[in-house]
């Protein structure tokens, strides 16, 4: 009788384990970003998505193609709105009319967030789009609303650690002074609406030239000690110093998903092929699995991988143009297995979807 009782009771023990892994396990996303000219067709990419198993998608702009490629998959979307429309959407009308063509039209697309607006800063060159982030957000929030998607779709936008003031140690981190008269009343929506905020996370640029170790999950143990909270890796510490920056502001509820990070594999500092490998591993380990942050344990961290493909055209410094995880032709570049979950006793199990040349039509 005690030995069917203690199995009974591991039965027990084991099924609530699975109930609460599957409850709050997160797929890992990836960005799609179009900056190129020798790309695949939109249909391609999303069906280089599908054969991969990449459950969620980030574009930046209401790409049609991308759109009607989209229709019917079970790609989960964050669909974006780039800096130089948000003061078109400062009116309600134009809203209304961004949401029908864009979202309405599209009714068997799993929009996810709509991202308004990425990393607009009273700071840098994006300083002329500061105001009209909120009313974009508000005019959209309504038209969504409206539509009856209210439930399904949140609106957001996508921030970065540039509007840190403070970061370290996490507990303390802060908005630059100036950045919070902007941030402060976006966050406040976002409690009012239960949103999430959009944060783009890169421990390459905060510290490439440190502690590598600490920047790639690979630290044998405790770097930073904050208030009896460890961190042993750099992505926790920044995302911990943004929920507390927000909790500051009346944000200690808004959940932040982690809209982009990555590590490009040629054209900057403490870069190689195998640093960026590792970081991209180490990170979908990490976010899918239950650990969580010493800030916010015990939940995976909704995470989008930067980027989808290498990206010959885009600006800026030369590390820009390799933060892919396939190359233009559709090869991946590393062997990665998305959404892995870490048991209990901290051993990863693969769940599904192993990176592989699969031959796609088209390539």
């Amino acid at each position: 009788m005690a030995k069917m009782l203690l199995l009974l009771w591991l039965l027990v023990d084991l099924l609530v384990f699975i109930i609460t892994v599957a409850q709050d396990a997160q797929p890992v996303g990836v960005c799609y970003g179009r900056v190129g000219d020798d790309l695949p067709s939109q249909q391609d990419a999303v069906n280089l998505y599908k054969i991969n198993n990449i459950t969620r998608m980030r574009i930046y702009d209401p790409d049609r193609a991308t759109l009607q490629a989209l229709k019917g998959t079970n790609i989960e979307l964050i669909i974006g709105v780039p800096n130089d429309a948000l003061q078109s959407l400062s009116q309600q009308s134009a809203a209304n009319t961004w949401v029908r063509n864009n979202i309405q039209n599209y009714s068997d697309v799993r929009f996810r967030y709509v991202a308004v607006g990425n990393e607009v800063d009273p700071n840098n060159a994006n300083s002329q789009y500061v105001s009209y982030v909120l009313p974009a957000m508000r005019n959209l929030h309504n038209a969504i609303t409206a539509a009856g998607l209210g439930n399904q779709i949140k609106v957001s936008t996508a921030t970065y650690a540039g509007l840190l003031g403070v970061s370290y140690p996490p507990s303390n981190g802060a908005f630059n002074d100036n950045a919070r008269e902007f941030i402060e009343p976006i966050i406040r929506f976002l409690a009012e609406n239960n949103s999430p905020m959009l944060v783009n996370i890169y421990p390459y640029f905060v510290d490439a030239n440190g502690n590598l170790l600490y920047a790639l999950f690979l630290s044998p143990g405790t770097v930073v000690s904050d208030n009896g909270r460890n961190y042993s890796n750099l992505f926790d510490a920044i995302l911990d110093a943004h929920y507390a920056a927000q909790a500051s502001l009346g944000g200690e509820n808004v959940e932040i998903v982690v809209s982009e990070s990555g590590w490009p594999s040629a054209g900057g500092d403490a870069w190689t092929f195998q640093t960026a490998e590792t970081y991209y591993k180490n990170l979908i380990a990490h976010v899918t699995g239950i650990t969580g942050t010493p800030a916010k344990p015990g939940r995976s961290i909704e995470t989008y991988l930067y980027s989808m493909f290498d990206e010959g055209m885009k600006p800026g410094a030369e590390s820009e143009r390799h933060f892919g995880i396939f190359s233009p032709d559709g090869r991946p570049k590393y062997q990665l297995s998305f959404n892995l979950i870490k048991s209990r006793n901290g051993k990863i199990s693969e769940r599904y979807g192993l990176l592989s040349a699969f031959s796609i039509q088209g390539f």
